[in-house]
């Protein structure tokens, strides 16, 4: 089996002092992405791999993660994550090594809310902050599929 946590990141600063790709989380998004981290970190799930978005907002909320996960392996950031069509997201996990069992991908929306359509039916948008957790029944990435994905939780950050 295979297993993937997505995170969207929290709330991003509203001033547009930098281009989109450079914000960076809001005071209350960067407090929020701590607190939904360590409450992940709780529950002390395994975590063989992150993989985001390189721009700041994503690449932030990753290294929060990793750092409340005790997470000592790279991150691997990913270009094509940032404004993602929801076949770049399907490709850069169905490529994913098979001695990776359990993933967290940290990305933006609209693409999350398009992958979590896509793979599970969903049928909201994927919030800032929220995690979404979903077990696939084969034994190797590539063979992920909306057939095979069962959506096991969705989170919303408590307040």
């Amino acid at each position: 089996m295979k297993k993937l946590y997505i995170v969207r990141h929290t709330q991003k600063e509203e001033a547009l002092q930098h281009d989109d790709y450079d914000r960076e989380l809001s005071p209350e998004g960067l407090e929020k992405a701590k607190k939904i981290a360590q409450n992940f970190a709780n529950k002390n799930l395994p975590i063989d791999l992150i993989v985001a978005s390189p721009a700041r907002r994503t690449k932030i909320t990753a290294e929060i993660f990793a750092q409340a996960l005790d997470y000592k392996k790279s991150i691997m950031f990913n270009e094509v994550l940032y404004m993602a069509f929801v076949n770049e997201l399907f490709e850069t996990i169905s490529y994913t090594f098979d001695s990776v069992d359990s993933m967290l991908l940290v990305g933006h929306n609209p693409s999350l809310t398009a992958l979590a359509i896509t793979l599970v039916g969903f049928k909201e948008k994927f919030e800032m902050g929220a995690i979404m957790e979903i077990n696939f029944d084969c034994d190797s990435w590539i063979d992920i599929s909306k057939d095979n994905a069962q959506l096991v939780s969705y989170e919303l950050p408590s307040e």
